[in-house]
């Protein structure tokens, strides 16, 4: 089993014609996902490398393809739009890795999401991986633009906040001979989708997944959440490795969600409440999945 998304999973890119959407389109085929068909108002009956359909709507692509995730690689000037289309459409879930999207933009998702089903991944996040059985993993499902050859099938669920430091995480596993079960980017900016908690509850509810690693940063409250949840309701093992102990306040590091603001959002103080709540602290980002195995 796995988390969100699995090998049979039928997934939408919208913006499948444009340069970054078509690049990781082809990406993901490669490594085996049922990639059904692609978004582009105006591009309706065209074929995307002259066998996958191209439809105007996301309704229209449901319809069609049965497709239940949809990916959304759309300039940020339309990416909300993009999103309530598919949350609209009545998709399971969005993954949305662009960035740049205006912050009163995603106030204006998250608000229109309210009680729908739909479940949103990012924006500005890597997006998400379950490997599959095959070389390499192929055979999977990636949606998104996390690198393919990094990933292993096995039981490790891993949810981040850092593109970079999943992928880090991932081959640090990998080079172990350790897998995962599925490997889930949340996103750097302020308002976003499903968070931390959202993720380790799923992964304690998936028999498939014997460990979690988390990576958090400055800025925020996901991981003090996740941390208050875990002290009382986690089942499996967990480490932990939050970046930017060293950031100075009230500047932006990285992420628009990176910043310390008022004295709250530190690396020390994620550190202590996941410390608090029986997570292992990796100390380095080099010790990421070291830490994890020392302690399954």
């Amino acid at each position: 089993m796995a988390i969100l998304v699995n090998p049979d999973t039928k997934v939408i890119i919208q913006g499948i014609t444009g340069h970054f959407g078509a690049q990781h389109a082809r990406l993901s085929l490669a490594y085996g996902t049922k990639v059904v068909a692609g978004v582009v108002p105006g591009k309706g009956g065209q074929l995307f490398d002259e066998k996958i359909p191209i439809f105007n709507t996301v309704a229209e692509a449901k319809r069609e393809t049965g497709a239940t995730v949809s990916a959304v690689f759309v300039p940020p000037t339309f990416a909300a739009d993009a999103i309530l289309e598919a949350v609209d459409a009545e998709l399971d879930l969005v993954v949305c890795i662009t960035e740049f999207i205006p912050v009163r933009d995603m106030i204006m998702v998250k608000r229109a999401m309210e009680g729908r089903k739909t479940k949103l991944i990012g924006p500005n996040c890597p997006g998400i991986v379950t490997p599959g059985e095959g070389k390499d993993s192929y055979g999977g499902c990636r949606i998104g633009i996390s690198p393919t050859y990094i990933h292993k099938k096995g039981h490790i669920g891993v949810a981040s906040r850092s593109g970079t430091l999943t992928y880090e995480a991932v081959w640090q596993l990998t080079c172990r001979g350790v897998g995962q079960s599925t490997c889930v980017g949340i996103g750097g900016d302020p308002v976003h989708g499903l968070s931390h908690l959202d993720i380790i509850k799923m992964f304690n509810e998936d028999p498939d997944t014997h460990g979690i690693i988390l990576i958090g940063e400055i800025g925020g409250t996901s991981e003090e959440e996740a941390a208050a949840w875990i002290k009382h309701n986690n089942k499996k093992p967990i480490a932990a490795f939050v970046a930017g102990s060293t950031a100075p306040p009230g500047r932006r590091m990285g992420h628009a969600g990176a910043i310390i603001s008022g004295g709250k959002g530190t690396a020390a103080a994620k550190i202590a409440a996941l410390k608090e709540a029986g997570v292992a602290i990796a100390p380095t980002p080099a010790d990421i999945a070291d830490t994890l195995l020392k302690i399954m």
